[in-house]
C-alpha cells in the first residue's frame, strides 16, 4: 500500500492536505476510460464542447471562496492573488472558446486543377497534463480546456505540491455534464507520471515545470515518437531605455519580480538598465521592495506570501552569497524570514552590479529577487539579455516603438514585452527558446499542438 502524498502549508508549516497515491491498476483504470471518453467527445460537435467548457468555467467560478483558500493552504498564494488567479482561468478559457472556431476550422489549400484540397485539424485522442504548482490553475487551464475543445480527453497529474487543483478541473466538467470518462484527474509517484509517458493509450504529453524534470519526461516518452510540449521556466531578463519612463519601468520590474513571492516561470529575474536611469533606478526599486508585507495569506494585509518549496529558500541564499562574493551590491533583503515565529519566507531582494558570470544571471531562481546591471547601450543590453540558455519572455522599456520592435525581432524568446512584463496573454501563443521548452499553448496557434492534420485531396 503507497503511503499518501502529504502537503505541508508554507505559513503554518502544519498539513495542508494529504491525498492517497494511485497505484498502476487504477491508473491502468483511468487509461483505458480515457480512450473510451476521448472517442466519446470528438464525436460531440464543437459546439457541443464549447458548452461543456463554459460550463465547467462556470462550476469553477461558483467555487471561487474554497479554490483560493486551498491554492493558499498549499502554495502560500496571498488569498486575494489565489482568487485572481482563478479569474485569469476563467477568461483564459473563455478566449479559447472564443478562437476555437478560427483553430480548429478546416483550411482550403486551393488550386484551380481541379483538385478539391482541404486540411483537417483532428483530435489527438488523449491527453496527459502534468501542470506546475506556482500558478497551479493557469499551467492546467492552458491545456485542459483547449483540449478538450479540441475534441480530445484529458488526464491531469497534477504537482505533489498541489494535489488538490487536478480533482478542481475533473469536478467542474463533472458537474458541468460532462462524461467522467471525458477529463480525469489522478495523483501518482513519479516513476508512474513517467510510465504513463511511455504507455501507448496516452498520444499527447504537455510538461510545466523544472528542466531535469522535463529530461525525465522526454526520456520517459523516448521511442514513442510522442508530441511533448514542454514549459519549462526562465531567467527572463529586462531592459530599461535611456527614453524610459523611469517610474513605471521600476513599479513593473519590482512587481513583476516580487509577485507570486517570485515563484513564476517568467518573473523578471535580470534587470539592465542604461546608465543614465540607473541610480534612480535602485534608489526606487529598493524602496518598492521594502514596501512589500510578509505574512499570512489570508490576512488581507498581506503582498508578499511565503515560499512553497522547502528547499527553494536555502537555494536563494545561496544564490545571493555568489552574487555578493563576486562583487554584487546588496540593497535590501537576502535572507530567509518568518513573520511572528512562522512561514518559509524569503525577504524581497534587490542587488545592484551584478556581474554577468552570477548565477543570478544565469540560472533559473524561484524567489523574490531582482538583479540590476548597467548597461550603456541598446547594444550592450540586446547582447546581455539574449546571453542564456533559457528564452520565455523578456521586456523592454521605452517610449520609442521602433526600438521596442527592433528588440522584438533580435531577441530570442517566445514572447518580448514593451512596457509590460510577467504577463500570459491567451491571444498570444506562449511558447520557449531553448531550454524553456518547445511547443506551444494557447491564441488561436494554441489548438495546432492539440490537433494533427488531415491532408484530403479529392479529385471532383
Amino acid at each position: 500500500m503507497t503511503s499518501p502524498l502529504r502537503v505541508d502549508n508554507p505559513f503554518t508549516l502544519g498539513l495542508a492536505c494529504e491525498v492517497p497515491l494511485a497505484e498502476w491498476d487504477e491508473i491502468d483504470r483511468a487509461l483505458a476510460a480515457a480512450r473510451e471518453g476521448a472517442t466519446l467527445i470528438e464525436a460531440m460537435p464543437l459546439a457541443q464542447r464549447k458548452a461543456l467548457v463554459e460550463r465547467a468555467v462556470a462550476q469553477m467560478e461558483a467555487q471561487s471562496d474554497s479554490i483560493a483558500l486551498a491554492i493558499s493552504q498549499m502554495m502560500g498564494k496571498p488569498l486575494a492573488q489565489a482568487a485572481g488567479e482563478l479569474r485569469t482561468l476563467a477568461s483564459r478559457a473563455r478566449t479559447m472558446i472564443e478562437l476555437a472556431d478560427r483553430g480548429l476550422a478546416p483550411i482550403d489549400a486551393g488550386g484551380d486543377d481541379g483538385i478539391a484540397r482541404r486540411i483537417l485539424k483532428v483530435p489527438l485522442g488523449v491527453v496527459l497534463d502534468l501542470p506546475a504548482w506556482n500558478y497551479p490553475l493557469l499551467t492546467a487551464v492552458n491545456v485542459v480546456m483547449p483540449a478538450v475543445l479540441a475534441g480530445n480527453a484529458v488526464v491531469v497529474k497534477h504537482s505533489p505540491r498541489s494535489p488538490l487543483c487536478g480533482p478542481m478541473f475533473a469536478d467542474a466538467f463533472r458537474a458541468g455534464g460532462a462524461d467522467p470518462r471525458i477529463v480525469q484527474s489522478l495523483d501518482c509517484a513519479h516513476d508512474l507520471s513517467e510510465r504513463m509517458v511511455g504507455d501507448p493509450r496516452i498520444d499527447h504529453v504537455v510538461f510545466t515545470g523544472s528542466v531535469l524534470g522535463g529530461t525525465r519526461i522526454s526520456q520517459a516518452g523516448a521511442g514513442r515518437f510522442l508530441q511533448i510540449g514542454y514549459e519549462l521556466g526562465g531567467n527572463d531578463p529586462a531592459y530599461v531605455a535611456e527614453d524610459a519612463e523611469l517610474a513605471r519601468a521600476v513599479e513593473g520590474l519590482v512587481d513583476g519580480a516580487m509577485y507570486n513571492a517570485g515563484q513564476s516561470c517568467c518573473a523578471v529575474e535580470r534587470a539592465y538598465v542604461h546608465a543614465r536611469h540607473y541610480d534612480g533606478f535602485l534608489t526606487q526599486a529598493r524602496e518598492l521592495a521594502q514596501a512589500y508585507v510578509l505574512g499570512d495569506p489570508l490576512d488581507a494585509r498581506t503582498t508578499l506570501g511565503p515560499i512553497a518549496q522547502p528547499r527553494h529558500v536555502g537555494e536563494l541564499e545561496t544564490l545571493v552569497a555568489d552574487a555578493v562574493q563576486r562583487g554584487a551590491r546588496l540593497l535590501c533583503g537576502g535572507r530567509r524570514t518568518q513573520v511572528d515565529g512562522q512561514g518559509r519566507f524569503f525577504e524581497p531582494t534587490v542587488l545592484a552590479d551584478v556581474p554577468a558570470d552570477a548565477a543570478l544571471m544565469r540560472a533559473e531562481q524561484f524567489g523574490p529577487i531582482l538583479a540590476v546591471a548597467k548597461v550603456g547601450s541598446d547594444e550592450e543590453a540586446l547582447a546581455r539579455m539574449n546571453d542564456s540558455v533559457y528564452g520565455l519572455t523578456a521586456s523592454v522599456w521605452t517610449l520609442d516603438r521602433q526600438r521596442a520592435e527592433r528588440f522584438g525581432t533580435a531577441l530570442r524568446f517566445g514572447t518580448v514585452f514593451m512596457n509590460r512584463c510577467d504577463f500570459g496573454d491567451p491571444r498570444l501563443p506562449w511558447s520557449g527558446v531553448g531550454q524553456s521548452g518547445r511547443g506551444h499553448s494557447m491564441s488561436v496557434l494554441g489548438f495546432d499542438t492539440l490537433t494533427r492534420t488531415r491532408g484530403l485531396h479529392f479529385r471532383v
